[in-house]
């Protein structure tokens, strides 16, 4: 199989037109249908501690969202379903998200109690017969990863696979998802993405993340956003 394909892109802050860079990087991803389609963009919004750069920034996730619905994208969604916090509303309140959203008339979707249906487990490590997967995330025509650049005191780092344990319903697995721990985190990390088959990621490494991740650390100016 041929290597997969990374663009980087050049941001010094959330100030740059973030909508044009990230449409200049989809460009060089022809494969990537978008007209027409229904996209659901996955961001991490693990908890909010104001000094720690531990969420994908507001400013990242509009501007993706204005750029596949600038490339013909039928629908854009935003979906979330953390393990950490349990009250995903007062984050996205106050990191800004909700009303920028609103704005724009995106919908927003927390995946921790949104509908499921119970899907075979296409990997082998977990010994998982079935992921409970939201609905939302199933009828979506192209699954996003939008991730932060950060360290992980477990992963090592969280990037754009780790961030779909945010996919799997707390209403179903409780908090943290305890059940995922105990079957190994980088055995879940391959089975839920095998199962899922997300298309693309769009990593915030504009200012990541390094220490005692996923929320403990100090703020790195990376200045990229990693597509691939």
């Amino acid at each position: 199989a041929d290597s997969p394909r990374v663009w980087i892109g050049k941001a010094a802050s959330y100030s740059a037109d973030l909508e044009g860079i990230i449409r200049t990087g989809l460009g060089e991803f022809p494969e990537l249908d978008v007209k027409g389609r229904s996209v659901l963009l996955k961001p991490n919004m693990v908890e909010y501690i104001h000094e720690n750069p531990i969420n994908t920034a507001t400013e990242m996730v509009v501007g993706a969202a204005q750029a596949f619905l600038a490339l013909g994208a039928r629908e854009v969604v935003v979906a979330e379903g953390p393990g950490h916090r349990r009250d995903l509303d007062e984050i996205i309140s106050v990191i800004g998200l909700r009303a920028a959203l609103r704005e724009r008339r995106i919908r927003f979707v927390d995946l921790n109690h949104d509908d499921w249906t119970s899907v075979p487990n296409a990997g082998s490590r977990t010994g998982l017969k079935e992921f409970c997967l939201p609905d939302t995330l199933l009828a979506a025509d192209l699954v996003v990863s939008m991730p932060k650049l950060k360290t992980h005191h477990w992963a090592g780092v969280t990037l754009s696979m780790k961030n779909f344990f945010g996919v799997i319903p707390g209403a179903v697995y409780g908090w943290p998802k305890n059940i995922l721990h105990w079957r190994g985190i980088h055995n879940s990390i391959l089975d839920i993405v095998e199962t899922v088959k997300p298309h693309f990621a769009i990593v915030d490494g504009i200012v990541g993340m390094e220490g005692n991740g996923p929320i403990q650390g100090t703020a790195v100016n990376a200045g990229v956003i990693v597509m691939g």
